[in-house]
């Protein structure tokens, strides 16, 4: 007789599906990669069907086309405008995670009791909605605001600074404010999981804090600084509501035509060539910082 007949169908069943580990994380993993599909993945292929179509009014020439695409590469405003979005981008990812390190770092490392209750202290702010947080910086940042108000008072400035809103440094401001927690606890875990007897050692070895930070902490901690910095850069690229709101003429984003362009002008085809190529781009970047930042850990640690 065959193992199976012996042992019975259900039970060897049981015995396959145990021996295959990667069968069963497969498994695991299969409501949410069906989630995924189609909360994604679908509309992102729809997105990239209709970028290839053109509209006359309301009604859709579902002929392939790459006119959108070459309407984007012959147009500059569209480079300017991709160009602003990385720097913006850029600038808030490096602010967010400079400002963000030392608290994860406290935290970790300063705090042996309550730690719960200092992370819940450190996300409190993010507990109200977004929208809010960011018409709270157009006050503070506004022409008689909180900021303008106090220097004013304080005799440091005869006029408001005019610079403060509606400007690239408002968004990068508002944006960094925004996204602190998704920096902060992906590095905080990092500095968690770092063995404190390394740290120890090097102590006994001769190294003074500083260097003791540079040689043990810091490289430990890569995982969570590159993973925040991914969870911050991506998704302020694609930011349209801050720039909205705080980010003026000069603040303006490639996400901000995209919704003019499903919006107000209507032309959706347009609108989903501009999202994929933007999303091709960051893509690129991204791909290019991880591959670059894994060679480097290679390297340090």
């Amino acid at each position: 007789m065959t193992p199976r007949k012996e042992m019975g169908l259900g039970t060897w069943l049981r015995v396959m599906y145990l021996r295959y580990e990667a069968l069963r994380g497969y498994t695991l993993l299969l409501p949410t990669l069906l989630v995924m599909a189609f909360s994604m993945c679908v509309p992102f292929a729809i997105m990239m069907a209709v970028s290839f179509w053109t509209q006359h009014a309301f009604e859709f020439n579902t002929a392939f086309t790459l006119n959108n695409y070459g309407k984007i590469a012959q147009q500059p405003l569209y480079a300017a405008l991709m160009w602003r979005s990385l720097l913006i981008s850029g600038a808030c990812t490096i602010a967010t995670v400079l400002l963000s390190y030392p608290m994860a770092y406290y935290v970790a490392f300063h705090v042996h009791r309550r730690k719960l209750i200092w992370i819940i202290l450190m996300t409190l702010p993010f507990w109200t909605s977004y929208l809010l947080r960011v018409f709270a910086w157009k006050i503070i940042l506004g022409y008689d605001g909180v900021i303008n108000s106090g220097l004013k008072t304080l005799g440091l400035i005869d006029k408001p600074l005019e610079f403060l809103l509606y400007s690239p440094e408002a968004v990068v401001i508002t944006l960094t404010h925004a996204w602190a927690a998704f920096a902060i606890l992906p590095i905080y875990v990092s500095l968690e999981k770092i063995d404190r007897s390394l740290v120890e050692a090097a102590t006994d070895l001769g190294d003074s804090p500083a260097m003791r930070f540079l040689r043990v902490t810091f490289p430990l901690s890569l995982p969570g600084v590159i993973a925040a910095m991914l969870m911050i850069f991506i998704p302020t690229v694609g930011d349209y509501v801050t720039p909205a709101l705080v980010g003026g003429p000069d603040g303006m984003m490639i996400a901000n035509i995209v919704q003019v362009q499903f919006g107000r002008v209507n032309n959706w085809p347009m609108g989903a060539a501009l999202a994929v190529g933007s999303m091709g781009v960051v893509a690129v970047i991204s791909i290019l910082y991880v591959w670059l930042t894994r060679k480097v850990m290679g390297r340090i640690v």
